[in-house]
């Protein structure tokens, strides 16, 4: 099994891109969000270390973004009880698809928590800052100072693209992007 794994900026287009790979996806956002929703235990473990913040269930991403925005160590706080349950979920995922040729992991801390293995593809996916401010301006829960204080926790987009087998210019345009990564499978399948 390939499995690749896909970073870059905030907003930059990562879940968009790994669905058009055409294998299966595991999107570690999706899975964060059904933890906010259907776990308990969850709930529980951030309602006793957020207590202020923390209210109700299934979680609001308000209450977690009002925590994030007044204190900085509330985010190390809140991967610390979520990680281990997106971990969990991700090696599910990879006994499920063991039979397939590929699976592209949409995971935006995949290199800082070293989720990933040695003989992993990495692709950074590369988009304009214009356009990715254009796109975070339209998402509903868009915080800048929140925006801010996750990409400081990550791995720079420098060190990210070094790190990457390949870089792929998301330019929003579907057939550009089809064909870019039909391109892209084709070298990665002959390794």
């Amino acid at each position: 099994m390939i499995r690749i794994g896909i970073v870059g900026s905030i907003g930059s287009g990562k879940s968009y891109i790994a669905k058009k790979f055409g294998y299966p996806v595991f999107s570690a956002d999706a899975e964060v969000s059904k933890i906010y929703r259907k776990n308990k235990k969850c709930f529980k473990k951030l309602k006793k270390t957020l207590p202020k913040y923390i209210f109700s269930f299934p979680i609001r991403r308000k209450e977690l973004s009002k925590a994030v925005v007044e204190n900085k160590n509330n985010i190390k706080k809140i991967n610390k009880i979520v990680h281990p349950e997106v971990r969990l979920r991700m090696r599910k995922f990879i006994k499920k698809n063991e039979k397939k040729k590929v699976v592209v992991m949409d995971i935006p801390l995949l290199l800082e928590n070293k989720i990933n293995k040695k003989k992993d593809i990495i692709i950074f996916v590369e988009a304009k800052r214009k356009e990715i401010n254009k796109r975070l301006k339209k998402r509903l829960n868009y915080n800048s100072k929140i925006f801010n204080r996750l990409t400081k926790s990550q791995i720079s987009l420098e060190i990210k693209k070094k790190r990457s087998n390949f870089i792929i210019k998301n330019n929003f345009n579907s057939s550009t992007i089809k064909k870019n990564i039909n391109i892209l499978l084709k070298k990665i399948l002959k390794k």
